[in-house]
Formats: C-alpha cells, structure tokens, sequence
C-alpha cells in the first residue's frame, strides 16, 4: 500500500468515527448564554446609574462583580459546565479571563499556595497579559511619536 493510499484509508477512518458537531445548535447556545451574561451586565449598569453613580465607576463594578461571579462558579465548577454547554458564549471576555485565572489555581493548589497557585495562576493568563501590556506599550509610543511630531510642525 503506497503512502497516498494509506492516508486517504486513514481520512475515511477518521471520517468514520468522527461525530458531527451541531453547528447551528452550538451557535445558538453560544449566542443565548453569552447574550444572558451581557444582559446581567447591564442589569447591573443600570442598577448603578440609578444610584447615581458615574459612567466610568459603574463600569468598574460591572466587572468587578462579573470577575467575582464567575470566580465563585469556577470554584464551585459550575462554571465549565457551563463553558462546555456554551461554549465560547461563556467565553465573553470579563468572565473567561476570570475563569482562566482561577482553574489552574484550583488544579495546582495540592502543590502549595506559593509553588502551586501562586506559580500556576497566570499559565493561560499570563501570556495573554503580556501580550496585552506589551501591544499596549508599543501603541502609546507610536502615539507619542506621531502625536509630538505633528505638535512641532505646527
């Protein structure tokens, strides 16, 4: 059996054995459960602004009570029951964040709260942030570049 015959039996094996994933009802479930997470963001938002609170404050509370809301379901697992129902509808930034910091926290804690949360807290995180810190450092100073130089020619 030559090579090219060998990975086209391999391909219907696979296709074989494969399931098909429901793509509408996935994306459905997606768009409902991140749509409610938004939703109770705004609920909040809007509890905030009655009190009147100002608009950047009550963003922070938003998200703060997001993180935490999030953190507690990850400590309970509730929320990666969630994560696999959802998908990436329960990846909506605020909350996915807060999830990827607190799992392996949670999985590594048998190793010490300085080796083992400490040290494995920020493994899917961590590099986001730096990325983040790091494009965000870059922008500012093409911004200041470009900002200074079109200051002094005027």
């Amino acid at each position: 059996m030559n090579p090219i015959e060998s990975q086209e039996t391999y391909k219907q094996y696979v296709d074989k054995k494969s399931p098909n994933s429901p793509i509408l009802k996935n994306c459905f479930n997606a768009f409902w459960v991140g749509g409610l997470i938004c939703t109770i963001g705004q609920i909040i938002f809007n509890i905030c602004q009655e009190r009147q609170i100002d608009e950047t404050s009550c963003g922070t509370i938003v998200s703060i009570i997001l993180i935490g809301i999030s953190a507690f379901l990850t400590g309970l697992n509730i929320f990666n029951k969630i994560g696999k129902f959802a998908g990436a509808g329960s990846l909506i930034p605020i909350t996915g964040f807060a999830n990827s910091i607190v799992s392996p926290a949670m999985e590594y804690k048998s190793e010490g709260y300085v080796m083992g949360v400490g040290g494995k807290m920020f493994t899917v995180a961590g590099p986001v942030l730096v990325f983040g810190i790091s494009a965000s450092i870059i922008v500012g100073l093409i911004y200041i570049i470009f900002n200074t130089q079109s200051i002094t020619l005027v």
